[in-house]
């Protein structure tokens, strides 16, 4: 089995762990990615679902990690691979000065990538008639495990912590999204400035599209180096059914932005989220993917992970069948553009770990 079929299978099957304990802490609910489990497969380290319901039917399991940390992972107990599982993350060890857990400012991702939600509060969320079907960025909120608002300050003290500690490459500041038209630009602005006053530290900032492309120029200059406006969903009917809220704001409106925004961070330093799995068909992700290349905006596609809690909790993940039938092409498709994963300054497509995309950029598949 090839590194790319591995990754895909297990990101779409989860595994099932012998020892629970093993490698880092993995939530359950609450923003993303949740209900994984960090292991690394040869040089990558990947995010894999534990707490999901096709998960306990995996019918891959890993077993306990010895001293080294290295496991073996077993298909219908034949053994598949050997993973290791990252150390315990040193900085959730730590607190402000008045208390507040840094685990509850941000998260690691990962192996090395630092990650936060600034406004764990968003408009969609607040309706159930708006929000997103998938989202679960109130959980955290509901649990305890977060604070509604981090500030500058706050981020600033924890990446620093991160980046000693436990050796963070790079961050990813995501944000709900506020009423203001600026679509949470102005937090990821502020947080920005701080935690690049602190500390060295690649940034990807994430919202909706603003309405002023000013914006991007804005978000640039505060210290954010790579952009993330996540369309999610790629068919008007998809969009409308998955996220009433976010489906408002039209797909012109995002590529009029990812064009804007394409001239202030350069190709290959703006992305998408696309969630495969809710509804859109292969092509149609595809043909969504080779406009965004053409325009030089990364196309991250990761298969869908229904998170407890969420309205599509019981939605089925996308099989492994169907993922390699998008990120095949994908990955071919991503380095003709001249865009890939490697490139990027920082952020999610930077990282990789939710999906097998950046591995299957590697094998130069002809579309």
């Amino acid at each position: 089995m090839s590194e790319a079929q591995l990754i895909n299978d297990l990101q779409t099957h989860g595994m099932r762990l012998v020892d629970s304990r093993a490698g880092q802490e993995s939530r359950r609910g609450g923003a993303g990615p949740s209900d994984h489990k960090a292991i690394t497969i040869g040089a990558r380290t990947v995010m894999i679902p534990v707490h999901t319901a096709p998960s306990f039917d995996s019918p891959f399991l890993v077993e306990a990690p010895d001293a080294t940390g290295a496991a073996r992972v077993t298909k219908h107990g034949e053994e598949v691979a050997v993973v290791r599982f990252p150390t315990p993350v040193k900085f959730y060890q730590l607190k402000t000065a008045n208390g507040i857990p840094y685990s509850h400012i941000a998260t690691l991702h990962s192996k090395d990538v630092l990650a936060t939600t600034v406004l764990q509060t968003c408009i969609r969320y607040e309706s159930r008639k708006k929000t997103c079907q998938f989202c679960a960025i109130g959980q955290s909120l509901a649990a305890g495990r977060t604070i509604a608002h981090k500030t500058p300050q706050q981020l600033a003290e924890v990446a620093k912590a991160a980046v000693e500690l436990d050796g963070v490459t790079h961050m990813v500041l995501t944000t709900g999204t506020p009423a203001g038209k600026d679509r949470g630009a102005q937090v990821l602005c502020e947080s920005a400035e701080a935690i690049k006053a602190a500390v060295d530290l690649p940034l990807q900032g994430q919202c909706e599209p603003p309405d002023d492309d000013a914006w991007h120029q804005r978000m640039h200059q505060a210290g954010i180096d790579t952009l993330g406006m996540h369309l999610e969903a790629v068919t008007p009917e998809v969009r409308a059914r998955i996220m009433p809220g976010k489906a408002s704001v039209p797909l012109e409106k995002y590529f009029s932005s990812f064009e804007a925004a394409v001239k202030v961070f350069g190709r290959g330093q703006v992305s998408t989220y696309i969630l495969a799995g809710l509804g859109d068909t292969p092509e149609a992700i595809l043909t969504m993917s080779e406009r965004l290349c053409k325009m030089g905006v990364y196309p991250f596609v990761v298969p869908f992970v229904p998170i407890s809690g969420t309205p599509l909790e019981s939605h089925p993940a996308p099989t492994s069948e169907f993922m390699a039938t998008i990120l095949r092409p994908l990955g071919n498709m991503i380095a003709l553009a001249g865009i890939r994963s490697e490139d990027q300054k920082a952020g999610c497509a930077k990282c990789g770990a939710c999906s097998a995309l950046a591995t299957y950029e590697k094998l130069k598949v002809p579309a």
